[in-house]
């Protein structure tokens, strides 16, 4: 992971980044990514909610590709459309695995559900930073390391004064910290799912021997 995603790719992997970043639809994504091909009545039974709800999140995220339907006689089943949001829960497994010592969740190939409430926290966190600028911002942190406003314009080509303003955000959520070196500020990434959430976008475009899948 060195190379920044291109522009069309990055601008795809937000969109994406955006529509799970909902408690509700994030756990609809985590129940199909456990349990595979599923009808509309056993997601409502799963996770408590009502129907005519779960209908609609599942209609917003088949409108963005993240699910796709299948019919099976009278019913119609639900499933994860791409592995590009599937790829997100092994990691979001694996950061609460590591945020709580539990390690069943970082074993591989664990497919199982996190306690609702980190999920909704996960989600609220997500929708924080659900955006192209201060992706591209985590982003080249996250590849370069430690960098100075300046660098970081010149990096992701924005401009300063939109930078700045982004930077604080991010300082202000706790996904950036900063710091003084003579006469420039230091920002640097902090661990949590927002770096997670970068790193695993890598993953799954440095895995794709088509890039146009993404």
């Amino acid at each position: 992971m060195e190379q920044q995603l291109p522009i069309d790719v990055m601008k795809k992997a937000v969109k994406g980044i955006t529509y799970i970043s909902h408690p509700l639809r994030l756990r609809i994504l985590e129940y199909l990514d456990v349990n595979g091909s599923s009808s509309v009545s056993s997601i409502t039974k799963a996770l408590g909610e009502e129907q005519v709800i779960i209908s609609q999140s599942l209609k917003k995220m088949r409108d963005a590709s993240l699910v796709k339907t299948s019919r099976k006689g009278i019913f119609i089943y639900y499933d994860i459309c791409e592995e590009y949001p599937a790829s997100i829960f092994v990691c979001l497994r694996k950061l609460y695995g590591y945020m709580t010592d539990s390690f069943f969740f970082l074993k591989e190939g664990v497919k199982e559900l996190l306690p609702s409430d980190y999920t909704m926290m996960t989600a609220n966190r997500i929708k924080l930073f659900a955006n192209y600028d201060k992706m591209r911002i985590l982003e080249y942190l996250t590849l370069k390391g430690a960098q100075n406003v300046s660098d970081i314009v010149r990096g992701i080509g924005s401009n300063q004064l939109k930078v700045s303003q982004y930077l604080k955000r991010l300082k202000d959520d706790g996904f950036v910290t900063s710091r003084r070196a003579g006469r420039f500020v230091i920002y640097e990434i902090t661990d949590g799912v927002h770096k997670t959430c970068i790193q695993c976008i890598h993953k799954r475009y440095d895995s794709l021997n088509d890039k146009s899948e993404f």
